[in-house]
């Protein structure tokens, strides 16, 4: 699930359509690996269901085809009317496999953040590439989404806006999702730190209380940004050796 930021929380969030198109096409790449990675890591842990359904796959199809509001429709009117995409996806699992392996579902959880957080990597090893190359530089000022500046010709503006792109949203959707609240990722990988019996009882009342999604996602929106800012500059002050942003 990926939240349009608010001014003053998150740097950089005036976008306008051609870049809300950027950040679309980025976002259904990024959801595309998380969802596969959550399916990959069931189909590891002995869960078949999302696999039967195709989704242990980074084509886009099987995942949209399970949720084309989420991953189509609401994204694109969200660019059209703000020029930020705003969506959500899901893998299926069997809950009595979750309930007989809680550690296993545990870990199936974290996989899908931890896709993003590969895509974070590789971005920032582009980056980092591309400075040490001599075709980006530093930019005066850092924003989401906009971490580095093209010094060479041809089509180098693109791959740093694309780098860019990359690992702001990414990191946004792996720090988002690792908050511990339903309907999150983070909330599904507590058991890890639970006994069985304390575990037996938190899947009980998460499960049985469906309304703890709705309570959830309202906590994270309005703690998101106190833990994304310091996240986001952290990384950012990875990217140039020497170079510090405040």
């Amino acid at each position: 699930m990926a939240p349009r930021p608010r001014a003053g929380q998150i740097p950089g969030v005036t976008i306008d359509i051609a870049q809300g198109l950027v950040y679309y096409i980025v976002f259904l790449v990024s959801t595309t690996a998380h969802e596969a990675a959550h399916a990959w890591a069931a189909l590891r842990g002995g869960d078949r269901t999302a696999y039967h359904g195709g989704q242990v796959s980074l084509n886009p199809v099987p995942h949209i085809r399970r949720e084309p509001f989420g991953m189509v429709i609401l994204p694109l009117l969200s660019v059209a009317l703000s020029g930020w995409p705003f969506g959500f996806a899901s893998a299926p699992y069997d809950r009595r496999w979750a309930e007989r392996y809680p550690r296993r579902a545990a870990w199936m959880a974290l996989a899908g953040p931890a896709a993003n957080l590969l895509l974070v990597l590789a971005a920032l090893a582009g980056i980092r590439a591309g400075a040490a190359a001599g075709v980006f530089a530093p930019p005066a000022g850092v924003e989401f989404g906009h971490l580095a500046e093209s010094v060479a010709g041809g089509g180098w503006a693109v791959v740093a806006t694309l780098l860019g792109v990359v690992l702001s949203l990414n990191l946004m959707l792996a720090a988002l999702n690792l908050l511990p609240f339903p309907p999150l990722d983070g909330s599904a990988a507590v058991p890890l730190l639970l006994d069985a019996d304390t575990t037996r009882r938190y899947q009980a009342f998460v499960w049985g209380n469906p309304a703890l999604g709705w309570v959830g996602i309202l906590v994270a929106w309005q703690v998101f940004a106190y833990v994304f800012n310091p996240v986001f500059g952290f990384v950012v002050n990875l990217l140039y050796p020497g170079v510090t942003y405040g």
